[in-house]
């Protein structure tokens, strides 16, 4: 199976816990079927990608990253690789690598929530994952970020745009 109908499938299969969501999915799907490419980056009209907000629920807290290029704090994730076999594999290897954490999990039950936002790149149709770090791990800043921090839960209205918020609660009501 490839990485594109790998994306489809987990689409066709997510169950949105809302409307909106409801929404994306089918829009999402909609993308896949009329773009053969719309997994990657060369696609101009949008592309999947894949993310993970990585989460210490022992100790209250998410690690984000300060993008380089966006200039704002976020989840870890990007752009899907040609390695990638899985959606689930694009987002567990963009969370490690941008957080330098070996050992994380994601959670069982497949995407938390999807998220569509401009880029300079194009529109990414971001499927969004909850990434479990393990216990005493030490994050690592990478290439790609300013800088790297664990964030309480209440402190990540203050840092943090509308859609980390919505990842953060959503991933709290399924932790």
């Amino acid at each position: 199976m490839s990485l594109h109908e790998d994306a489809a499938r987990v689409l066709r299969e997510w169950s949105a816990p809302d409307d909106g969501q409801e929404r994306l999915r089918l829009d999402y799907g909609d993308h896949l079927a009329a773009y053969p490419d719309g997994m990657w980056k060369a696609c101009q009209d949008g592309h999947i990608t894949a993310s993970a907000l990585v989460i210490d629920p022992s100790r209250g807290r998410v690690l984000l990253t300060l993008h380089r290029k966006l200039k704002m704090w976020l989840q870890m994730g990007g752009h899907c690789e040609p390695g990638d076999a899985t959606l689930t594999d694009a987002a567990l290897r963009e969370a490690t690598e941008e957080s330098g954490i070996e050992g994380l999990t994601l959670l069982p039950a497949g995407p938390v929530r999807l998220d569509r936002h401009l880029t300079p790149c194009a529109w990414h149709l971001d499927v969004q994952y909850a990434a479990l770090a393990p216990r005493d791990a030490v994050a690592a800043i990478s290439e790609e970020s300013l800088d790297l921090r664990w964030f309480g839960y209440d402190e990540v209205a203050g840092v943090a745009d509308e859609s980390v918020r919505r990842l953060l609660t959503r991933t709290r009501a399924l932790v």
